[in-house]
């Protein structure tokens, strides 16, 4: 509901989770996007809210007109720094595309089912090693793509932006598969929390 409320019609796409050296993939990979849908707009949700102050001037750094979700988000920026607690699913929801951090840089990525069960198709980066199972899970049932770096990320997103028949296939490609094993999921997050 809150993220439906988010959305105003601009093609959005989210980076999830992101990690020291993914936000500058991500913001160079932005501008790449622009070039080809100008009314993009990423949202930008670090992992860890002490690095949201760095990410800010990261974002201003890179000439992107931002809003930062703390302090209300005006519709003509190009980025949303989504540095609020507890709003990964709001954020999500009002996504076309979700790209989930971790996974560019070794740290074993984050949790990929979360934007699946939404229906928003996933993208990821190679390194993937901490959600095997859940990574697997949705490249089988074509609800994800597998990046390696900043052009196949720019390419990924701009090819999901633009086909939004193609990213609805995945979106529902995703859900399905996260309600059609939701007692597996289950067991397998009571694995991982512990």
């Amino acid at each position: 509901e809150q993220g439906r409320a988010l959305r105003d019609g601009a093609p959005t796409w989210i980076a999830a989770s992101t990690h020291e050296g993914e936000e500058d993939i991500v913001l160079a990979v932005h501008q790449t996007i622009l070039k080809n849908v100008p009314q993009a707009r990423l949202i930008l949700v670090p992992r860890h809210p002490q690095r949201f102050d760095a990410v800010a001037k990261r974002i201003e750094r890179s000439g992107l007109r931002f809003a930062r979700r703390s302090t209300g988000l005006p519709a003509p920026a190009q980025v949303w720094l989504g540095d609020s607690m507890g709003e990964m699913f709001v954020y999500f929801a009002a996504s076309d595309v979700a790209f989930v951090g971790g996974s560019l840089a070794p740290i074993g990525g984050h949790n990929v089912l979360e934007p699946a069960s939404l229906g928003v198709p996933v993208l990821f980066g190679p390194h993937m090693h901490n959600f095997v199972a859940a990574r697997e899970l949705l490249l089988e049932c074509n609800a994800a793509t597998e990046v390696s770096d900043a052009k196949s990320l720019a390419t990924a997103v701009t090819a999901l932006l633009t086909n939004p028949n193609h990213a609805q296939t995945m979106g529902d490609a995703g859900r399905a598969a996260v309600a059609a094993n939701r007692g597996a999921l289950d067991r397998l997050w009571a694995i991982l929390q512990r």
